[in-house]
């Protein structure tokens, strides 16, 4: 089912497929909103919760369309779970086996909850053919939704749990996100969708936990150092990650540095207004992420059936540079770019790609 660029028309049975992907995607939309809705009203403090659009396309400063092309991902961040609530259960769980910081009542510490919506784009170098070369980067969507623990323990140490589910494959509707928005724009769509990744369910865990070595300057400017270490579980990715993001600034300690999808040097959409000091801040930053890859289903391929794969390299690195600036809880903006080394055996190029984070508070 793919658009005819002879005829410029969509066969028939693509308004089929359309229909099924605005409908599954309004149902898991409305449940979000309804868990929203829940968790926001039931467990949370007086501070305001959060909403983050980010947008991560190799497109958008590099003239390029391949390999990791497109990332879309919707995610809302609770106000800072009360202390009485039964919602500070899980938290005290993790606290307890050491995976999170002192959760006593009373203790400096910040505790979210996070709901995520995304989607992400793989294809290969050359999307004009229509048999796609089998030593290139086979074509896949990943569409997903999950829920994350956050906690800012001391304005030093940051831990993340979080656990995503979905669907790799057509399923995952990364054809019609593709092509659709190439035909809305005018260019010609990529012709090897149909020897995508076959439809699996998919699954990652991560654990990761972040520090603040912080130097104040003079006027409430200051230089920072986050280090990270952490790991990723699941028949989609399972990777271990280090990395180090530096940033100079001010208002640093609001949060730990921009939003990002995985697998990238990790972010999350975690930002605490109650830590301003002062109505604005911004920073830049730059980073670097090492990652050992065990498992990396957009590469390895199906894990229960044949598919289109390529032999995969086990050792991968990002450098990451950007910009953030907010304005009190209302609004922040990020933008930054990514250097990716070579993922898999015989790729051409490394992966370049830009992202934005509009972020607002409510």
């Amino acid at each position: 089912m793919t658009f005819s660029m002879t005829t410029g028309k969509l066969p028939h049975n693509r308004s089929i497929e359309k229909d099924m992907y605005y409908q599954y995607f309004r149902s898991v939309f409305l449940l979000a909103l309804m868990a929203i809705f829940f968790c926001g009203t039931s467990a949370m403090g007086d501070d305001s919760g959060r909403i983050t659009l980010t947008e991560e396309n190799d497109s958008i400063i590099f003239p390029t369309d391949w390999y990791y092309t497109q990332g879309l991902e919707l995610s809302y961040l609770s106000g800072n779970v009360v202390t009485d609530s039964a919602w500070l259960i899980p938290f005290s769980g993790l606290s307890a086996i050491g995976l999170f910081g002192d959760t006593r009542v009373g203790g400096d510490a910040s505790r979210r909850y996070r709901i995520i919506l995304g989607q992400s784009i793989f294809t290969p170098n050359d999307t004009s053919a229509v048999n796609p070369d089998r030593d290139d980067r086979p074509y896949a969507g990943w569409t997903y939704g999950g829920i994350g623990f956050v906690q800012d323990t001391g304005r030093r140490q940051f831990d993340n749990i979080e656990l995503l589910v979905g669907i790799v494959g057509p399923g995952a509707q990364g054809r019609l996100a593709q092509n659709d928005w190439h035909q809305f724009i005018g260019i010609d769509g990529a012709n090897g969708w149909d020897y995508q990744i076959h439809n699996e369910p998919g699954v990652m865990l991560t654990y990761e936990r972040k520090y603040r070595f912080i130097q104040p300057l003079l006027d409430g400017f200051a230089i920072e150092a986050v280090p990270e270490a952490g790991a990723t579980i699941g028949n989609v990715m399972t990777y271990a990650q280090v990395s180090m993001l530096l940033r100079f600034g001010c208002n640093l300690e609001a949060d730990y540095g921009p939003n990002s999808i995985r697998p990238a040097l990790s972010g999350t959409n975690y930002f605490n207004d109650a830590y301003l000091e002062g109505p604005f801040g911004f920073y830049t930053y730059v980073g670097a992420q090492g990652r050992a890859v065990a498992r990396n289903i957009f590469l390895d391929g199906n894990t229960f059936r044949d598919s289109r794969d390529v032999d995969k390299e086990v050792f991968v690195g990002d450098i990451v540079g950007g910009i953030a600036m907010f304005w009190s809880s209302a609004i922040k903006l990020d933008a930054g770019f990514t250097y990716r080394t070579q993922d898999f055996e015989g790729q051409d190029d490394a992966a370049k790609f830009a992202n934005i984070n509009l972020s607002f508070g409510f």
